[in-house]
């Protein structure tokens, strides 16, 4: 069985890679892939987002990376997964991600959406905290992938050592 764990990832946390992890032992096939919403103004490009994801997750068999617009249950179609991956942090995650599953059960029955907890150590972080911390100097080697850590210096144009 195909899974899809679709997102923005900007940028890919150590809590969006333990999900990826985990969920490469689950399925036979799973996709990460990066949504392109016109909605939002990301920090890195899709390329970037893309590349840091292959990265963060050539270790692992059996992931593709890819992006999409549009609706999530068409992408998830047209890869042939059957389960649409989120993750949950929180409570506060579950109101919203709940409304968004039944919803993509409306659009496509057969679609099922497959919730998993983030490991305690990583429910703080979010990509918005994480781009926070990095924007006023912070050390966000403990939170990404360490491609990530160098890309949002470079981006926020700070040493990517710290000391």
């Amino acid at each position: 069985m195909r899974a899809l764990y679709p997102g923005s990832f900007d940028p890919l946390t150590l809590g969006h890679l333990d999900l990826i992890e985990r969920s490469a032992r689950l399925f036979d096939g799973l996709v990460v892939a990066v949504l392109q919403n016109p909605g939002k103004q990301p920090c890195f490009p899709l390329e970037q987002r893309l590349e840091q994801i292959r990265k963060a997750t050539a270790h692992l068999e059996g992931v593709e990376v890819g992006s999409f617009d549009g609706l999530t249950v068409n992408y998830a179609r047209l890869c042939g997964a059957q389960v649409i991956l989120r993750g949950l942090r929180a409570m506060s995650d579950f109101e919203f991600e709940l409304q968004i599953a039944h919803t993509n059960k409306s659009l496509d029955p057969q679609m099922e959406t497959l919730f998993l907890a983030t490991a305690a150590h990583h429910s703080f972080l979010s990509s918005s905290v994480v781009k926070e911390v990095a924007r006023f100097g912070g050390d966000v080697t403990p939170m990404v992938p360490a491609g990530v850590a160098v890309d949002l210096a470079r981006l926020f144009n700070r040493a990517s050592h710290h000391g």
